[in-house]
């Protein structure tokens, strides 16, 4: 029988097994899969010897003559799932050396992705000792045997990877419901770093051919929509970056030696994707510009990635107002998206949709993993902007991380207004959902508080990224069932304040799920899911991360107290380390100090880790000041004094800095774009969230708005300037 089931996976299936040696390892041994499909059993079983027992469920073994069929024979353990002796049944067979393949999820997946482990594993894990081995069946979730939602087949690749034999930890000095939960976790975390390590090692290695791959499982799916309301199927888009590579390959002096870095200059559009992947498609690098941060920063920009060309359109240009005039002086040539449309002719449009059609694509250019991807610009919040060079792999290996803990399916519909010259808007909020075949609706701006909303309600949208500051915007002008369809709402770039998390629950009902990242890190570093939540904190590291603290003088580690059981926080300064984290920065003298550290990114901020693994955001080291020999975070503050007014209004906002004093060292100043706030009432504020003296404000100032970047954070560095020329003091 097992040479059957061998036969017919091979022909159907196309099946290949990694690592099938550890299954010889003698009991006691538990082998945990995932479990995606009604097929599982038959790949699993034509990789094992016959010892090994399959544990099902009597009662559901009860529902057919198939079910029985399948469920109750020599290769199973039949247990009843609602008998509090099952495990203690399983316990029993393991101590005698048994070998058991337990699907711990307890089902099947409903999404594609791992969802919750049973703490019964743990419980078998910790009271018998027995050996782990996790089982990743890569692709059973596209089998039409499978109910995951999203395209499937009849016949489609599937292939099973068995990780190393592993002796499960002890822990030590927690109660037996504490360790079984801690088992539970570590086993879940093992097989999620199996899954992402596994899909780095055989997925696609570039983005072009991942996104390309998708578009040929589904390629009449609605993948772009934008505010002109155009909407393109992944077969359109594939099929207009083809002839935009086309075009730009008829441009003199356009070759890959020539000019490796083409800059991108263009919001929020269907045309923007397209550009990208034809870049690819040509062999080129797309730079991609922040227009928000005006032209003189733009130019430093392009000098950094030495921008000979910049791809953008006149109507853009025109609307946005933007005087590129300074970008020409310096040389760089633009190439108008209107000129390329129009040098199409109709053979040429034919040609290349046949090419699709027949699934004939021109052969795209060798695209390395490790090879540049994209540049990025970082905020330059508090400094010059630093040009960050991001690969396929980095930018692939941040999706897979985010894919792997979350799930997402085909069937989600994701709205970003995030600005695409920004991280978190070009990896999450355009590349993952083009990667995993969802629609997306891409909005140019994030300021238009009454549209965005009205839009998430009209397209059924159920993933949306946003920030602290444009998150209390949308809440101000969003009726309550605007968002009743949202399914995951992230928010980084700044600080989630409690009293936006508190706002967003209260009326609309949503979890705002924090996480936290960098442009260095493609940008994503950890993450809230609804699977793993921890509010006040930004979520655990992803899969395939490291990180260590360094710590910092005059903040040292502290215990907070959680309930009835106090836990012991480590706090210090965050490097991380991992497959998402850039190759290196374009500026020379950053570059060589990031080189210098061997692999591991400073992200220059100060954090703190629970012991379940949890991160919460002190602040920037540079927003830390020492006041009278101690360290203040600036963020706390702020943090403590926003929704602290509501008298004032929801727009009301409260920025801290800092000046040198004599005396203290640095004193903390208020800046406020509220005219009737007192520093009175701010003093009374910081006494009330229960902050020393050290935390309060010794002056306040006004300005008639906080200068923000097109990210949503505060502009600190021209809050500075303008207050240095500014007689607003209050």
């Amino acid at each position: 029988m097992k040479c059957f089931f061998h036969l017919l996976v091979r022909a159907f299936f196309r099946f290949r097994c990694y690592n099938p040696e550890v299954l010889k390892e003698p009991g006691p041994v538990i082998l945990i899969p995932n479990h995606t499909s009604w097929l599982d059993w038959m790949f699993l079983i034509v990789c094992m010897e016959d010892h090994w027992k399959f544990v099902t469920s009597s009662t559901t073994a009860q529902t057919s003559w198939l079910h029985r069929l399948i469920m109750v024979n020599r290769h199973t353990f039949p247990v009843d799932p609602a008998s509090p002796y099952a495990v203690k049944r399983m316990a029993k067979y393991l101590a005698g050396g048994g070998k058991l393949v337990l699907f711990a999820e307890g089902r099947l997946s409903r999404t594609g992705t791992l969802m919750k482990l049973f703490d019964g594993t743990g419980f078998l894990l910790l009271n018998t000792h027995a050996k782990v081995i996790t089982c990743y069946l890569r692709g059973a979730q596209r089998l039409r045997f499978s109910p995951n939602p999203g395209w499937k087949k009849w016949f489609t690749p599937v292939s099973a990877h068995f990780s190393s034999v592993i002796q499960p930890p002890t822990p030590q000095n927690v109660s037996t419901v504490q360790a079984r939960a801690t088992l539970t976790t570590w086993l879940r975390d093992l097989m999620v770093n199996q899954q992402f390590e596994t899909e780095m090692q055989f997925g696609p290695s570039n983005l072009l051919k991942a996104i390309s791959d998708t578009a040929r499982c589904h390629p009449r799916q609605i993948a772009l929509e934008d505010a002109t309301l155009q909407m393109l199927t992944y077969r359109k888009l594939l099929i207009g970056a083809d002839l935009l590579a086309q075009q730009l390959g008829k441009i003199p002096g356009f070759t890959p030696a020539e000019a490796p870095r083409i800059g991108v200059l263009l919001p929020n559009i269907n045309a923007t994707p397209m550009i990208l992947l034809a870049l690819w498609r040509a062999g080129k690098v797309p730079a991609i510009l922040n227009f928000s941060t005006g032209i003189a920063t733009m130019k430093a920009c392009a000098e950094i990635a030495e921008l000979k060309y910049v791809i953008t359109s006149r109507t853009f240009l025109q609307i946005a107002k933007l005087q590129v005039a300074a970008l020409a002086d310096a040389g760089v040539e633009f190439i108008y998206l209107e000129d390329l449309r129009a040098g199409l002719t109709g053979t040429q449009k034919f040609a290349t949709y046949l090419q699709h059609r027949l699934r004939l694509q021109p052969a795209s250019q060798k695209l390395a993993a490790d090879s540049a991807a994209v540049i990025l610009f970082t905020s330059g919040s508090e400094g010059t902007p630093k040009g960050v060079e991001l690969t396929h792999r980095n930018l692939l290996a941040n999706i897979r991380q985010m894919l792997t803990i979350t799930d997402l399916t085909d069937r989600d519909r994701l709205l970003n207004c995030l600005p695409l010259f920004h991280s978190f808007g070009l990896t999450i909020g355009l590349l993952l959902p083009l990667l995993r075949g969802m629609y997306v609706f891409i909005y140019p701006s994030p300021l238009h508080y009454r549209v965005i909303p009205a839009i998430l309600y009209d397209r059924d949208c159920s993933v949306f990224l946003s920030t602290n500051t444009f998150l209390n915007g949308y809440a101000r002008k969003a009726h309550p069932y605007d968002f009743s369809s949202m399914r995951y709402l992230f928010a980084a770039a700044e600080k989630l304040q409690e009293a936006t998390a508190r706002l967003w629950m209260q009326k609309f009902g949503v979890r705002i799920l924090e996480g936290y990242g960098a442009t260095e890190c493609a940008p994503c570093v950890s993450v809230n899911t609804p699977l793993a939540p921890s509010h006040g904190s930004v979520g655990r590291m992803l899969p395939g991360m490291d990180y260590k603290l360094e710590p910092v003088e005059g903040i040292s580690e502290e215990s907070s107290q959680a309930g009835a059981a106090a836990s012991t926080e480590t706090v210090g300064r965050l490097f991380v380390r991992g497959p998402n984290v850039m190759r290196g920065y374009l500026n020379a003298d950053a570059n060589a100090a990031f080189q210098a550290l061997g692999g591991w990114y400073d992200t220059g901020d100060i954090v703190s880790v629970d012991s379940g693994g949890y991160l919460r955001i002190r602040g920037r080291m540079k927003r830390f000041a020492k006041v009278s020999g101690e360290m203040v975070s600036l963020t706390a503050v702020e943090d403590a004094l926003a929704g602290s007014f509501p008298q004032y209004g929801l727009n009301c906002q409260v920025v801290v800095i800092t000046r040198p004093d004599e005396d203290k060292g640095e004193v903390l100043i208020a800046v406020t774009n509220e005219s009737r706030l007192t520093l009175a009432e701010i003093r009374e504020a910081i006494k009330g969230k229960g902050l020393t003296n050290l935390n309060t404000p010794r002056e306040l100032q006004y300005v008639k708005d906080i200068p923000k970047l097109g990210t949503g954070k505060v502009n600190h560095r021209e809050l500075v300037t303008r207050l240095a020329t500014s007689s607003d003091n209050i």
